[in-house]
Parts: C-alpha cells; sequence; structure tokens
C-alpha cells in the first residue's frame, strides 16, 4: 500500500511575488527554500514542515481572487477553499493571530472546532488560509471521529480503503521502462546565478 509523507507542495498564483513572500516568509514564518524561474514566469517554494511545501508561481496578469470565508458555499465551477495550516501548540496559534492584527491584516477569533482551534484570515492574494493546532485529548488520526449525522453511503463504509472499488494492479512498470524525463525547468543544486 502507498504510504504518504504529506503533502508534498500546494501550488497557488500570485501577481505580486514580493508581497507574498513578505506575508509567508517574514510574517508567518515559512522558510523560502526555492525560488525558480523562467521567461514569463516564476516559481517560489515555502517550507511548510518537513514534508510540506506551499508554492506561488507568478505571473503578471493574474488578479488576486475574491476573499471568500473558508465553508461558504458557492455555486458554479470551483475547486479549492481555503488551506489551514497546523502549529504545534495553543502558544503559537494565538502568536500568529497576534501578528496578523499587529500587521493589520483581519483575522477571526479564536475557535473552537471540536478536534481543532483555528483562526482564519487571507493573504495578499485573497487566498482563506486557516492556522490550526489539534486538541491535545481528540486524535482524529487514531480514533476517526465519523459523526455526519446524515452519511453518504461511503463513508458508512468506514475510514479504511475499501478494496476492490478500482481496477487491480496487474501490469506494473518493469524497473528496466521506468524512465524520468525531464521537467519544464529544472534546478541546479550548488549553483547560483551571478548578478
Amino acid at each position: 500500500m502507498v504510504r504518504y509523507t504529506g503533502i508534498n507542495h500546494l501550488a497557488f498564483a500570485t501577481s505580486d511575488m514580493d508581497a507574498t513572500v513578505r506575508f509567508w516568509r517574514d510574517l508567518l514564518g515559512l522558510r523560502l527554500v526555492v525560488t525558480l524561474g523562467g521567461k514569463g514566469y516564476r516559481q517560489y517554494f515555502f517550507e511548510l514542515s518537513e514534508n510540506d511545501l506551499i508554492a506561488f508561481f507568478e505571473w503578471p496578469d493574474v488578479r488576486p481572487i475574491e476573499e471568500k470565508d473558508a465553508g461558504r458555499p458557492v455555486k458554479g465551477p470551483f475547486g479549492f477553499d481555503h488551506v489551514s495550516l497546523g502549529v504545534e501548540n495553543a502558544d503559537q496559534l494565538w502568536e500568529l493571530k497576534d501578528r496578523l492584527n499587529a500587521a493589520g491584516i483581519f483575522v477571526t477569533e479564536v475557535l473552537d472546532q471540536g478536534f481543532i482551534h483555528s483562526v482564519f484570515s487571507f493573504d495578499p492574494n485573497g487566498i482563506a488560509i486557516e492556522i490550526s493546532h489539534n486538541v491535545p485529548e481528540i486524535d482524529i488520526r487514531r480514533h476517526p471521529a465519523m459523526v455526519d449525522p446524515n452519511p453518504k453511503a461511503t463513508a458508512i463504509e468506514g475510514s479504511d480503503p475499501v478494496p476492490g472499488q478500482w481496477p487491480a494492479l496487474s501490469d506494473p512498470t518493469p524497473m528496466h521502462e521506468r524512465k524520468v524525463y525531464p521537467g519544464e525547468v529544472k534546478l541546479a543544486l550548488g549553483k547560483k546565478k551571478s548578478k
């Protein structure tokens, strides 16, 4: 069975990388770990945890999205609601809330959501962000909480993957046929461009 290590990265878009770096690195405290660039674009990666990154493409003609409160229903084509950043404890949650307030950026009060305590805000691109810490007594990873009073049929089947729902893997790619092709951008480790 595949074991995931987390979200390698979420990729968003901005037209103002400087404001984005100031918010994600300097205000929220995420390290800027990769900067890529090419004709007509750049992409920067911020370290969220040892396994998880947040990335931004900078495209000159993209506009910030309209701010929408996290979880508020919408109609029509839609694919993303908000991103929740986990912190280790309540002190860190309150520190980030206070930093957002001090910067004059809207942030909600701390909300008790049963298994997490959270605040909500927006980044300079209109992206809804949630900052959360787990309630220590409630571990939904060890003890899933299936509390929907009218659950979908798939949820009634339980929290673990249900075998037989998709075709079984019968023809894996042999080692000698596994070829990795070059991507559009290649990170040259150890080399810095001269200015």
